[in-house]
């Protein structure tokens, strides 16, 4: 199980980008396609066409990392937009372990969770 802060948000890329990447290209990518700081903090999910590699790029401190995954058999199951552009959608931390571990999330449903009541 992945142990994030809570201060640190996951965002899965909607469509598929190229599996060779590296980190300065995806970097690039969180920057210009999904308007996003790739210094934040943030971790940013990236799952080639084939859907059998995944790469998290994310700035620990002091310099990019970048985490990657490749299924020598079978596939990623991400849910990607239909409309054919890219940008970004936030998912949970247990969201993405579930995915990494190739469970496909598309039947799955999530409970009501108790939320405090807005002061307004």
């Amino acid at each position: 199980m992945l142990s994030l802060p809570p201060s640190v948000r996951v965002f899965v890329a909607t469509q598929p980008v190229d599996g060779r990447k590296g980190v300065d290209s995806l970097a690039a990518i969180v920057r210009s396609a999904l308007d996003a700081d790739p210094l934040s903090g943030h971790l940013y999910v990236f799952f080639s066409k084939r859907c059998d590699r995944v790469r998290v790029v994310y700035w620990d401190r002091n310099g990019f990392a970048l985490w990657a995954k490749r299924l020598e058999r079978g596939r990623f199951h991400p849910s990607f937009g239909a409309d054919g552009r890219l940008s970004a959608r936030a998912v949970e931390a247990s969201e993405l372990a579930l995915i990494l571990e190739g469970i496909d999330l598309a039947g799955a449903r999530r409970r009501p969770r108790w939320e405090p009541r807005s002061a307004a």
